[in-house]
C-alpha cells in the first residue's frame, strides 16, 4: 500500500476548515506588485511608477481598448448573468450549444454537383454534424441541388444555404427536397441563407425583390418550419474588408435590427422575426478577442432583443464561427492549420452554436480531401478528445475576458448607435460611411503588418523561399463590386509574386549578399534577422562564406551572384570593420549596401564609406523590400 503523500495528508481541506492552501503565505497587494515592476523598468532606464509603471506593460489594441499585464477582482464588470439567461453573455442555452458540443458544420463550393455530394458524403461519415452549401454563382447550379445532396438524410444533417440573391429559388428547391424525401417539416433544420444586406456589402448592389422574398421565406418557416431559420446575419463581409472586432459586432447589429424593420413591417410578430435569424463571425487566431467577440455579440442582441420586448426564445443569439480567411496566408499554407485551431477552441469556448474550420488551404482554391479531414478533424479533437464541448463558458470568470467582453461591448455599441445615426446599416453601406471606417482601421493594421509588428510565421517572419507551391483547382468567382476584400499577408504576396515571376523569367531569384562580420556569436542575430527580412521580399540570402572582411568581401560578392549586399554584425564590429568593408564591396560593384541595425552617431561615417541604408526591426520592411526588388530590376 502505497504512503500517502506527508504534506497532503497533514492538510485540513474541509470546506469548513476555515484554512487555505495559500494561509502560511501573505497576501500581496497591488501597490507591492507595482513595485515589484517598477524595479524591473528601472532595469531598463524607465523611471515610472505607481500607474504609470503598470500602463508601461499596457498594450492599445484596435478599436481604442486597451490589454493590461494585470487584471483583479476590481476588473470584473459583473453584470454577466448566468448560462442561458439574459444577457446571454456566458450562452444561449443553459448547457451550451448542444449536450456534445458545437455543431461542426463543413463548407461546400464546388460548382460540379457530383463532386461535391462525394465530399459532402465523406464529411458526415467521418465527424461532420451540418452542411454550408455554396449554391448558385458560387457553387453548383440550383437545379442540381438534389443531386449534391444524393444520400444525406435531410432530418440528421442541417442544410446551410448560401445562394447570394438566388436564395428564392435555392430555398424552393430544398423545401422540395424536404418534402420529396418524406421530412417532417418539424423535423427539417438548417438555414435558408436569405441575406439581401450581406449581398449589397459584398457586391455594392441590391437586386429588387430580396427582402420581400426573404420576409416571405420567414413568415413560411415560423408557419411550418421550426426548426429552419430564414436568414442570415453575416459579418463576414465587414471582418473580410478589414474591419475590427467592434465594428464587426457594430455592423451586425445594425444589419440585424435592418432584417427585423423588414419582418416587421411583412407582419411578423417581433420575437418570431428574432427566432428567423442566425448570425455569423469571424474567428481569429486572436483567441482572447474572439471569445470576447461571441460573448459580447451575445450580450448586445439580447439588448436589443429586450428594446423590442422579445421574450428568451428570441433574445438568445443563434451564432455561426467561421475561421477567419483573412488571417490565412497563400505562403507556408500548412501553417494555417495552427491558426485554425486557435480560432475553433476560441470559436468553441466563445460559445458559438456552430464552427466551420476552413481548410488550410483554402486561399488557394477548393480544398482537397487531405485538407477537409484536417479541417473537421480540428473541431473532433476539440471536443472529443480536449473536452471543451462539456465545459459551458469556460472563459467565463476570468477577470481579464469578462472585462474584454465588457469594453469590446461598449466599443461595438458606439458603433452600432453611429450606423443607426447615419439611417441604418442599409444607408450606412449606400453612403460608405461603412467602407470608410472599414479602409481607415485596415490601413492602420496594414502599417503594422508592414512593419513587422503584427507578425505573419511563414510570410513576414520565417518564410521559405525553397517551399514547393501547393496547388489547388480554382474556385468559382467571389462576388465583388462592395467592400473589398483584404488579407494579413497582402503586400508581402505582390513580393514574392515579383520574386517568383523574376525566377520564371531568369531562372534565378533576386539575392542579397550577406556581408556578416566577426565570428557568430557577433553576427549571428543580425544575420538572422536580415535573412528573414530579404526572404520576405522573395530576395534569396547568400551568407557564404559564414564571415568576410575588407579583403574578402569582393570576391564573396562576386561568388554570390548578389548585385547588393547587408553588413551584419554587432555594433562594436560595425565600428571596427563596417566603414572599409563597405567601401570594399562598392568597390567591387554592389550597387546598394544594406547595413543591418541602428548607426547611431557612425551614421554619416558609414554612408560616406558606401551604406545606403540602415535596416532595423520597426522597420516598413514593405517599402525597403519594394525599393530593393525595383533596384534589383525585378518588375512589378
Amino acid at each position: 500500500m502505497e504512503t500517502p503523500c506527508p504534506n497532503i495528508s497533514a492538510m485540513t481541506l474541509l470546506p469548513d476548515s476555515g484554512l487555505s492552501l495559500a494561509a502560511e503565505f501573505p497576501e500581496p497587494t497591488h501597490e507591492q506588485w507595482q513595485g515589484l515592476v517598477e524595479g524591473v523598468l528601472r532595469k531598463t532606464g524607465r523611471n515610472v511608477s505607481g500607474t504609470d509603471a503598470e500602463d508601461a506593460l499596457s498594450t492599445t489594441i484596435e478599436d481604442g481598448l486597451t490589454t493590461r499585464p494585470l487584471y483583479t477582482a476590481a476588473d470584473d464588470p459583473g453584470d454577466g448573468g448566468l448560462p442561458g439567461f439574459a444577457p446571454f453573455t456566458r450562452g444561449g442555452t443553459p448547457s451550451g450549444p448542444t449536450p456534445s458540443g458545437w455543431d461542426v458544420r463543413q463548407r461546400h463550393a464546388r460548382t460540379d454537383a457530383a463532386r461535391t455530394n462525394e465530399a459532402v458524403l465523406e464529411d458526415l461519415a467521418n465527424g461532420t454534424t451540418s452542411l454550408w452549401l455554396a449554391v448558385g454563382e458560387t457553387g453548383v447550379p440550383v437545379s442540381a441541388l438534389g443531386d449534391a445532396l444524393d444520400g444525406v438524410y435531410l432530418d440528421l444533417a442541417p442544410v446551410a444555404l448560401d445562394a447570394g440573391d438566388e436564395f428564392p429559388a435555392a430555398a424552393a428547391e430544398l423545401l422540395r427536397l424536404f418534402d420529396e424525401r418524406d421530412v417532417a417539416r418539424d423535423a427539417a433544420r438548417g438555414t435558408l441563407g436569405a441575406d439581401p444586406l450581406g449581398r449589397l456589402a459584398r457586391t455594392g448592389d441590391e437586386t429588387p425583390g430580396l427582402q420581400a422574398a426573404a420576409a416571405e421565406l420567414a413568415q413560411l418557416c415560423h408557419r411550418e418550419y421550426p426548426g429552419l431559420r430564414a436568414l442570415v446575419v453575416d459579418a463576414l463581409p465587414y471582418h473580410e474588408a478589414g474591419g475590427s472586432a467592434a465594428q464587426e459586432l457594430g455592423c451586425s447589429l445594425a444589419a440585424g435590427v435592418a432584417a427585423l424593420r423588414d419582418l416587421d413591417a411583412a407582419g411578423l410578430p417581433f420575437e418570431a422575426a428574432c427566432a428567423q435569424l442566425e448570425f455569423r463571425y469571424a474567428a481569429t487566431a486572436d483567441q482572447f478577442l474572439t471569445i470576447a467577440k461571441l460573448r459580447a455579440a451575445r450580450r448586445l442582441w439580447a439588448r436589443v432583443a429586450e428594446v423590442g420586448g422579445a421574450g428568451p426564445a428570441g433574445a438568445a443569439q443563434r451564432q455561426h464561427a467561421v475561421t477567419s480567411s483573412v488571417m490565412m496566408t497563400r505562403r507556408d499554407p500548412w501553417v494555417n492549420m495552427l491558426r485554425t485551431t486557435v480560432a475553433s477552441l476560441a470559436a468553441g469556448v466563445g460559445g458559438a452554436d456552430a464552427v466551420t474550420v476552413l481548410p488550410f488551404d483554402h486561399t488557394l482554391g477548393l480544398p482537397d480531401s487531405f485538407a477537409r479531414r484536417i479541417a473537421r478533424n480540428t473541431s473532433t479533437i476539440l471536443i472529443e478528445e480536449s473536452h471543451l464541448g462539456r465545459v459551458i463558458d469556460p472563459a467565463g470568470g476570468s477577470w481579464y475576458v469578462e472585462r474584454l467582453t465588457d469594453d469590446l461591448a461598449h466599443a461595438a455599441w458606439a458603433w452600432f448607435q453611429e450606423i443607426e445615426r447615419a439611417g441604418g446599416q442599409r444607408a450606412a453601406l449606400r453612403d460608405g460611411l461603412v467602407a470608410t471606417r472599414l479602409a481607415a482601421t485596415w490601413e492602420a493594421r496594414s502599417e503594422k503588418l508592414a512593419r513587422r509588428r503584427e507578425p505573419v510565421t511563414g510570410v513576414s517572419e520565417f518564410p521559405q523561399l525553397a517551399e514547393v507551391p501547393v496547388v489547388r483547382d480554382t474556385p468559382p468567382p467571389a462576388p465583388a463590386g462592395g467592400l473589398p476584400t483584404v488579407h494579413r499577408d497582402d503586400a508581402f504576396e505582390a513580393l514574392r509574386s515579383r520574386s517568383d515571376a523574376h525566377l520564371a523569367s531568369t531562372g534565378a531569384r533576386p539575392r542579397v549578399l550577406l556581408a556578416a562580420l566577426g565570428p557568430a556569436a557577433a553576427h549571428t542575430a543580425r544575420v538572422t534577422f536580415a535573412s528573414n527580412l530579404f526572404q520576405s521580399g522573395g530576395i534569396e540570402p547568400v551568407h557564404d562564406p559564414v564571415t568576410i572582411d575588407a579583403t574578402t568581401a569582393a570576391d564573396a560578392l562576386t561568388a554570390s551572384g548578389a548585385a547588393i549586399a547587408c553588413l551584419c554584425s554587432s555594433d562594436p564590429l560595425y565600428a571596427e570593420q563596417a566603414e572599409e568593408v563597405a567601401a570594399a564591396l562598392k568597390s567591387a560593384g554592389a550597387t546598394r549596401v544594406y547595413l543591418a541595425g541602428r548607426p547611431g552617431e557612425q551614421r554619416e561615417t558609414f554612408t560616406r564609406a558606401g551604406v545606403d541604408e540602415f535596416v532595423a526591426a520597426g522597420d516598413d520592411a514593405v517599402a525597403v523590400l519594394s525599393a530593393a526588388l525595383d533596384h534589383l530590376g525585378v518588375a512589378r
